[in-house]
């Protein structure tokens, strides 16, 4: 990854040496801003694949810099990095184009592990844009018993793709785990209004009509 150029916008010194050290172990020399504003004006002199973009930062915000790189740098990938449970920040930042997320505190081995999946290519354009890398996600950060998270990249996936039906039957899946029968059976439908014959939600809809004694388990898949 070498030739790989990313930009880590972070106010906090340490946390830009954090991640410079932990993009070396990749092989990738990373550059700085501490500001939106300078990060911006590094854009418009070298091109960047990756920027790693901090939420808060002094003047402008990481959610308006975002807005202007995905209207100006439509190819630059950007994973938002948040602090921890800013699960609602994290949504939007994935609606308005991030492709991933991190969430404070992070470690090394978290951070290279995310930059090298979304720098994976394929020859069909890159994964981290495409429908079925944000499902994938979802499903494990549910296996990972980490269910907000799941629920950021469900809502990324259905934001590619509103009429596919398997990040609805995840959604659904998330709240029915959380206790909102309601909100999990009506993504259910949603589901099956997209594909009638998707047998995980139509599993979940039947059981939820079911006594509470006889529900077993959630069909992710």
């Amino acid at each position: 990854m070498s030739s790989t150029a990313v930009l880590i916008v972070d106010d906090e010194r340490n946390i830009r040496l954090t991640l410079s050290l932990a993009l070396e172990a990749l092989n990738i020399a990373a550059d700085t801003a501490s500001t939106g504003e300078e990060a911006l004006q590094k854009l418009q002199e070298k091109y960047y694949k990756l920027m790693l973009l901090d939420l808060k930062l002094p003047g402008m915000d990481g959610l308006e810099v975002l807005r202007q790189v995905a209207d100006k740098y439509p190819d630059l990938m950007v994973i938002m990095i948040t602090a921890y449970g800013s699960i609602e920040v994290a949504v939007e930042a994935m609606r308005i184009g991030a492709v991933d997320f991190l969430q404070k505190p992070f470690d090394p081995n978290a951070v290279r592990d995310m930059v090298s999946r979304v720098l994976q290519t394929a020859p069909e354009g890159r994964p981290a844009r495409k429908y079925e890398y944000y499902v994938a996600q979802a499903k494990q950060s549910i296996n990972a018993g980490e269910f907000e998270v799941a629920r950021v990249y469900a809502k990324k996936a259905i934001f590619i793709k509103y009429n596919r039906p398997e990040a609805y039957n995840i959604l659904g899946g998330i709240c029915e785990v959380q206790g909102d029968r309601h909100e999990a059976n009506k993504n259910y439908r949603i589901a099956l209004e997209m594909d009638p014959s998707y047998e995980p939600a139509k599993k979940n809809l039947e059981k939820a009509m079911k006594p509470p004694s006889a529900r077993i388990g959630i069909a992710w898949d």
